[in-house]
């Protein structure tokens, strides 16, 4: 896709309040650790991860977004009556249903014309909300439009920790696929993109492309787990 008419017009993005360090989620992991012989610091020599951020507890996707809405919108210098389309693009989400651009577009005050609707599709779900909206602005079907998203990992985290001390039969073989569940960190981030007829911001949208390749859809699997009543993923991180 190539376009003419697409301009980006401000990003913003909200901070959770707390710092959580790879060395306190190993902390927690002190007995599993010397069960199985890992040497500290592991998490974050092989993930160069060294902190992420956590929301406080009980904060729902839909706050965060609102946020980061808010700081976008405010940035644009467009109001909510402007904003003809939504959509809410994480992974995480505040419920099956409705879906949780309804409660993004309730916090932020948008128009009962704008459209709205989830986009799921793990890491990928913000570009792709970035070409959907594109789209609808090269056709002239929207004016502007608000791309959100916003991941709470904290209850993947937790519950991949809770099962790892649980397993008693747990080794340094069968620990690899939780590996990567213990670098996810929450954020959120918003984006206002609209029409160059409108208003040309100078930075323009001019181009996107997809391909598919769906025979690696088994690399990382994640969701509720009803015995443990909590979130799990098992990844192939190597």
């Amino acid at each position: 896709m190539k376009y003419s008419r697409v301009c980006l017009h401000s990003f913003g993005y909200e901070l959770p309040p707390n710092i959580v360090t790879s060395a306190d989620l190993e902390q927690q992991l002190s007995s599993v650790y010397r069960r199985l012989k890992l040497p500290e610091g592991r998490l974050e020599l092989m993930s160069g991860i060294r902190s992420r951020r956590f929301w406080n507890p009980e904060t729902l996707p839909s706050e965060g977004a609102i946020l980061a809405g808010r700081k976008a919108l405010l940035a644009s210098g467009l109001t909510a009556s402007d904003i003809d389309f939504m959509v809410f693009t994480s992974v995480s989400r505040d419920m099956m249903e409705p879906a949780t651009a309804s409660f993004v577009h309730h916090g932020l005050g948008l128009g009962s014309r704008c459209q709205i609707f989830d986009i799921s599709n793990a890491c990928l779900g913000f570009l792709n909300g970035m070409l959907m909206l594109a789209n609808m602005i090269e056709l002239g079907q929207v004016r502007h439009g608000l791309i959100v998203a916003s991941e709470t990992a904290e209850d993947l985290v937790c519950s991949t920790i809770e099962k790892l001390q649980a397993d008693e039969t747990l080794t340094r073989k069968t620990i690899k696929p939780a590996f990567a569940s213990l670098t996810i960190g929450s954020g959120a981030v918003a984006l206002v993109m609209g029409s160059k007829k409108v208003k040309d911001t100078g930075h323009r949208l001019v181009g996107g492309s997809w391909r598919a390749n769906t025979r690696h859809s088994d690399l990382c699997h994640g969701g509720q787990q009803q015995e443990t009543q909590g979130t799990l993923m098992t990844t192939d991180s190597e």
